[in-house]
This record gives structure tokens, sequence and C-alpha cells, in this order.
């Protein structure tokens, strides 16, 4: 996000975009924009219109010091973490949003390109089952074993006449 300029950003058509060479792999690519971030974006542009009528500047940065690019943020995600008793590094937002998707259901191939994984193995080094994926499979487990025991079955004799049971 840091070197995310607003040309980069399309919020009507709910876009983020990669440029080829901006990735690790090296493709460009698209990321759909959720409402939740459509927000956050939208209300960052607004900050930074504002400081351009303030100061004069035009700032090209979707985020920015001052009007400057942030070159790191170390220091700030550190204390932040620090602040709330937590340890996490930046990477681990990839793993987070890796699990989340298998959560919501989406498609692995759109995952996969939602994150910029290529293959299938490294995709599977992120999508690491949690207690709460496995407690939610144990319940749609118990819920098909419900529904099946619910469900009025037919048998059918060696004989070849129908029976309900």
């Amino acid at each position: 996000m840091l070197t995310r300029q607003r040309h980069h950003v399309d919020l009507e058509a709910g876009w983020l975009r990669l440029d080829p060479g901006e990735s690790k792999n090296g493709e460009g690519r698209m990321f759909p924009i959720t409402p939740e971030l459509k927000a956050v974006l939208k209300a960052q542009l607004e900050r930074t219109r504002s400081f351009e009528l303030a100061t004069g500047q035009v700032v090209p940065w979707l985020f920015h010091r001052e009007g400057k690019p942030i070159r790191d943020f170390r220091w700030a995600w550190e204390k932040a973490c620090s602040l709330a008793g937590i340890s996490r590094i930046p990477h681990d937002f990839r793993r987070t949003a890796v699990r989340n998707l298998e959560r919501a259901g989406v498609p692995r191939s759109a995952a996969m390109a939602m994150v910029g994984h290529q293959t299938e193995p490294i995709y599977r080094r992120y999508a690491i089952a949690d207690e709460v994926m496995l407690r939610e499979g144990a319940e749609k487990l118990a819920a098909l074993h419900q529904a099946n025991a619910d469900a009025p079955r037919k048998v059918i004799p060696l004989s070849g006449r129908e029976v309900q049971a």
C-alpha cells in the first residue's frame, strides 16, 4: 500500500491496481475493493484533498506523511503491536487474508489471484487451518449428520418392493 498512488484506485469500479513490475512475481493484478476498504480509501482520499487545499501541494500518494511518501512503517508497527499487547509481522496479514478467503468459500483460483500466489503449493503454505476453521468444519459436519438423520428414508428391499420408512 505504501507505493499506491491515487491513479491506482478506482472507487467507482471497485478496484485497486498493482501495475506489472510492482509485485514480487512481476505480474500486475487487480484487487477488488470490499465495502470496508472502500470506506477507508475514501476517507484517506478526503484527508489528502484537505491537506492539498491547506498546503497548496499536490500529493499523488494514497498514504503519506505530510505529503511525502511513507518509506517505512516498522517503528509505528512495532509501537502499535506493543500497545495492543500482540506480536505480529506484517506478512501475517497475507496468511490471514488466505484464511479469510478460504472461510468465505472464495474459489481457490480467485483467492490465489487476489493474494498473488501462482502455484498451489505456495498457496497451501498460507492456507493454514486454525481452531476456528476446525470448529466450523465440525459444525458443518454435525449439521450434515442432523439433516441426514431428519430426512425421510426410502428402504428398497432386495425383493424389489418399495417400502416407506
